[in-house]
C-alpha cells in the first residue's frame, strides 16, 4: 500500500512534524509510507504533476490554515487523475468541521480528527485488511456504502512518550528549521485558539527527551522550535529541559520557546540569565495590554509581572524575546491598541509581532462573533475585517503600521536610529503611523524597495517630519547601515569616505573604519570619533558586528 503524506508548508524553510509523527507511529508499515513537502508559492500544477508520478495508492494531506484553500484546490485535480484513489485529509483545519468539509469536498474519501498517530495507523490497518471497517476506526469523518456522511467517535488522546523521535537522518531537513514537541495541550482557555479545546495537558518523559535533544545539540542543528503551547507551564519540566540544554550546550545549536512570561520564577530566571547569549529565545503572547480584552478572550496575565519579567531578561543581553500583540479583539478599539502597543513597545523587545486575530473554526471567539460584531474574511485565514470597535478603516491603519515595524523594527537594521527618532515623537504608535502615512503618500508602499534604499527613505521622511539636527541622523543612519553589513558602495547620503589611509592599512579587509562627529554609540553628543567594524565578531542576538572606539578625540 504505497502512501504518500503530503505537507505543504508556508515556506521553504519550514518542515511539518506532524506528518513525519504519522510515518513513525506507523512504524510497522513505514517502509511503504512516503513524505512529500512542498510549498504554497509552488505551482499546483508542478504538485499535481509530482504527486501522480509518485504513483501512489493513498494520498494523505496535512491541512492547516495556511493551506487549506490552497490543498482543496489540488484535491479537486487530483480526483481527475485519481478517480478511484482513496484522499484523506488530516490536521487542526479540518478537524473541527469534519462532516462540513465532507460535503464541501466530494472528491475526498475521508477526515481524520483530533491527534493523527494512532487514526492513520488504524487507516493503514483498514487498507491492509487487518480492520475489516472504517465504523470500527475512532476519529474519523468518512462517506459509507451508501454515500451517507459518518463520523465516529473521537479518539482518546495519546501518551505522547509512546510517538516514536522522528528525527534520524539529518539530511531531510537541511536548511530547515526543525519543530519539536515535549508536551501537548494548554493550560488556558483563550478564545481565539485551538489549543485548549483539548483540556488534556500532558508532558513527553524527559529522558526520552534529554536524549532527543542531545541528538540535536550532537547533530549542529541550527535552530530548533518547541511546538509546545506554554512551555513553562509546568516549572519542573522547563526547568530540567533548561538546564540540560546550558549544561551540554555546544555553542551552536538555538532553542526557540513560546512561554507565559508572568509565569517564570525567580529560579528560572535566574537559570535563563546564565544562559550562553543565543541560546535560548522567547516568544511571550501579550496579546493586549486592555484589562477588560485580557479577560474577555479568558486569559490569565499581569502585565505588570509581564513587564518587569521582560526587562529584566533583557537587562541580561542575552535572550532574544519576541513579544506579539493580536488586533481585533473584543473591547480593544484603535486608541486602546494604541496603548497595547505603546506598552510592549516599550519593554523594547528584539521582535514586536502585529498580528490580526484569525477567527478559527471551533474556537469560542468564533462562537461570540455575532455578539463581539466580528466579521472576518470567509476564507482561510480567517482574518478579521472589523468588529464592534475596529473598524476596517482602523484595521486598514494597523496594516500600515505593522508593514512600517516589520521593514525598520523587526529587521533589526535600524537600531540606534530608531532609539533615538523615536523620542523625537509622541509616542512610538505615532512614529510607525508617520512612517506609514508618508510612504503612502510618497507612492513608496507600491514599489520594492533595496536595504540601502529603506536608508535613504528615513533619512528623506525624518526632513519632512522637521525631526532637528539631520546631521546626527545621517551619521544614526551610517552607523546602523556598516553595524549590519560591510558594504562595498557608500551611499550618497553618507558623503566622502573621510578614515585616513594610514588608520586603514593597520587592520585587514574585514573590517570597516567610519569617522563619526558625534558619540552615536553613546549619548549622541558632539564628539568626534573613529570608530572599527569588526565582522568577524558579532553579536549572537543582533548580527551587529563588532564595534570599538579607536580614538575619543581627533586633533
Amino acid at each position: 500500500m504505497k502512501t504518500v503524506l503530503v505537507a505543504i508548508n508556508a515556506k521553504y524553510i519550514h518542515s511539518n512534524l506532524a506528518v513525519y509523527s504519522l510515518r513513525a507511529y506507523a512504524k510497522a508499515y513505514k517502509e511503504e509510507i512516503s513524505i512529500a513537502e512542498y510549498t504554497i508559492n509552488q505551482q499546483t500544477d508542478d504538485i499535481l504533476r509530482d504527486l501522480y508520478k509518485r504513483n501512489a495508492d493513498m494520498l494523505c494531506f496535512s491541512c492547516y490554515i495556511w493551506n487549506l484553500t490552497y490543498v482543496e484546490d489540488l484535491v479537486k485535480e487530483l480526483r481527475k487523475v485519481f478517480p478511484q484513489m482513496p484522499i484523506w485529509v488530516g490536521g487542526p483545519e479540518v478537524t473541527y468541521d469534519a462532516k462540513d468539509v465532507l460535503k464541501r469536498l466530494p472528491e475526498i474519501t475521508g477526515v481524520m480528527f483530533g491527534e493523527g498517530e494512532a487514526t492513520f495507523q488504524d487507516l493503514m490497518r483498514y487498507y491492509h485488511g487487518e480492520i475489516s471497517s472504517l465504523s470500527d476506526i475512532e476519529g474519523i469523518a468518512y462517506r459509507n456504502e451508501k454515500g451517507s456522511i459518518c463520523q465516529n467517535e473521537w479518539r482518546e488522546v495519546l501518551d505522547l512518550s509512546t510517538v516514536p523521535f522522528v528525527y534520524h537522518d539529518m539530511d531531510d531537513f537541511q536548511n530547515k528549521i526543525i519543530y519539536y514537541e515535549t508536551s501537548r495541550g494548554c493550560p488556558f482557555s483563550c478564545s481565539y485558539c485551538l489549543s485548549s479545546v483539548d483540556k488534556c495537558l500532558r508532558f513527553r518523559d524527559l529522558e526520552l527527551v534529554k536524549e532527543e535533544l542531545q541528538f540535536f545539540i550532537d547533530q549542529d542543528v541550527p535552530q530548533v522550535k518547541f511546538v509546545d503551547r506554554t512551555f513553562n507551564c509546568n516549572h519542573k519540566h522547563a526547568m530540567a529541559i533548561w538546564k540540560y540544554l546550558m549544561e551540554h550546550d555546544k555553542g551552536v545549536t538555538n532553542f526557540h520557546f513560546e512561554v507565559a512570561a508572568d509565569l517564570l520564577n525567580e529560579e528560572e530566571i535566574e537559570l535563563i540569565q546564565q544562559m550562553r547569549p543565543g541560546l535560548i529565545q522567547l516568544e511571550i503572547g501579550v496579546q493586549s495590554t486592555n484589562e477588560r480584552t485580557i479577560e474577555a478572550i479568558r486569559r490569565k496575565m499581569d502585565f505588570s509581572e509581564v513587564s518587569r519579567i521582560v526587562k529584566t531578561i533583557g537587562e541580561s543581553k542575552n535572550v532574544h524575546q519576541h513579544l506579539d500583540l493580536i488586533a481585533g479583539l473584543p473591547y480593544e478599539d484603535l486608541e486602546s491598541f494604541k496603548k497595547s502597543f505603546d506598552d510592549v513597545y516599550n519593554l523594547c523587545p528584539q521582535q514586536l509581532q502585529l498580528g490580526f486575530l484569525k477567527v478559527l473554526k471551533g474556537s469560542y471567539m468564533e462562537e461570540q462573533k455575532e455578539n463581539y460584531g466580528l466579521v472576518h474574511k470567509s476564507k482561510p485565514p480567517y482574518e478579521v475585517l472589523y468588529t464592534k470597535w475596529l473598524s476596517y478603516d482602523d484595521i486598514l491603519i494597523l496594516k500600515m503600521v505593522e508593514n512600517m515595524v516589520e521593514v525598520y523594527y523587526n529587521s533589526g537594521q535600524f537600531y540606534y536610529t530608531l532609539r533615538r527618532l523615536v523620542e523625537a515623537f509622541e509616542s512610538p504608535f505615532k512614529l510607525y503611523f508617520q512612517l506609514g502615512k508618508y510612504y503612502e503618500r510618497r507612492k513608496l508602499h507600491l514599489m520594492s524597495h533595496s536595504r540601502v534604499s529603506r536608508y535613504e527613505i528615513l533619512l528623506d521622511f525624518i526632513r519632512d517630519a522637521g525631526v532637528l539636527d539631520e546631521q546626527l541622523y545621517k551619521e544614526l543612519l551610517i552607523l546602523d547601515l556598516y553595524l549590519r553589513e560591510h558594504v562595498k558602495s557608500r551611499p550618497t547620503f553618507a558623503g566622502e569616505y573621510t578614515v585616513e589611509k594610514e588608520w586603514k592599512r593597520q587592520y585587514d579587509r574585514k573590517v570597516h573604519l567610519e569617522r563619526f562627529n558625534y558619540d552615536v554609540l553613546g549619548k549622541c553628543e558632539k564628539k568626534e570619533q573613529i570608530v572599527l567594524f569588526d565582522y568577524e565578531n558579532r553579536d549572537k542576538l543582533t548580527h551587529q558586528a563588532y564595534c570599538k572606539i579607536l580614538r575619543d578625540s581627533l586633533q
